[in-house]
């Protein structure tokens, strides 16, 4: 347990530096190698991978709640566009935690590897959206911020890497579709972790100090150093250079996913 928890907190360091540098959240960091703490730690193998996703999307729960504030306070947050996808955010990460549940192992597995690799080669070829012509309406923001949610509550992340696409594809300001996306990541991180603590909440299978499929220890280390080292990563963006950091972290992506599945 000790090994696990200062694993954790080093797996926190690293995850909030890596959220502040690229500005994605740390949960595409977080899941795959809380599969392998996990792993090593002998919790049971049928709720590892759930269990890694849910306490991820519970460690969001905090990053976002300092990010959300800080883009607030620079007034690049534009709050009727985050009401307007929250609410259909919150049910498919509901509905998403409940699609994870009854998935096969094995195929949540595959999801979350094509995932990895699928952010890890937008990162590695740096393909950026284009603004359209037209801004989305009300009906396509909906059936998006649903997808949204149910993505991100299948593999444990805030939905940075498809909101801010989205929302610049709809001619909004790169610097507000951030903002907007850490914002939304908030209710995706807390309908997502409501769902996996309710699906497990009477699972007398799940090891000790777990709240549902949230492992505690995992949560508490993890959350605790991310929130000391964002602020960090977010400083160094500006100083170091951006396209070579995004492919080593593109091939970062590519080992965990051939790490999960080949595991």
């Amino acid at each position: 347990m000790v090994d696990m928890i200062l694993a954790s907190l080093v797996l926190g360091l690293i995850a909030g530096l890596l959220a502040g540098l690229f500005g994605i959240g740390g949960g595409l960091v977080i899941v795959p190698v809380l599969v392998i703490l996990f792993t090593q730690q002998g919790l049971p193998p049928e709720h590892i991978l759930l269990m890694a996703i849910a306490t991820s999307l519970a460690t969001i729960i905090l990053t976002a709640i300092s990010s959300v504030s800080a883009h607030h306070r620079l007034g690049a947050v534009i709050w009727p566009k985050v009401y307007r996808l929250s609410m259909m955010i919150i049910l498919g990460a509901g509905i998403g935690a409940s699609v994870a549940k009854q998935l096969p192992t094995d195929i949540l597995r595959y999801f979350l590897v094509t995932f990895l690799v699928y952010v890890g080669g937008l990162m590695a070829l740096e393909i950026k959206p284009k603004a359209s012509k037209q801004q989305p309406s009300r009906y396509l923001d909906g059936i998006v911020a649903l997808f949204i949610g149910l993505i991100s509550s299948l593999v444990g992340i805030g939905g940075g890497t498809l909101t801010v696409p989205y929302l610049v594809h709809g001619q909004m300001p790169i610097r507000n579709a951030v903002a907007v996306a850490s914002a939304c990541g908030l209710p995706i991180a807390l309908a997502g972790t409501v769902s996996y603590v309710t699906l497990g909440w009477h699972n007398p299978s799940l090891p000790n100090w777990s709240l549902g499929y949230v492992y505690l220890p995992a949560f508490a280390a993890v959350s605790i150093t991310s929130i000391i080292t964002a602020p960090l990563g977010a400083k160094l963006a500006n100083q170091l250079p951006a396209t070579k950091l995004k492919r080593y972290f593109a091939i970062l992506l590519f080992i965990m996913a051939a790490k999960l599945l080949w595991n």
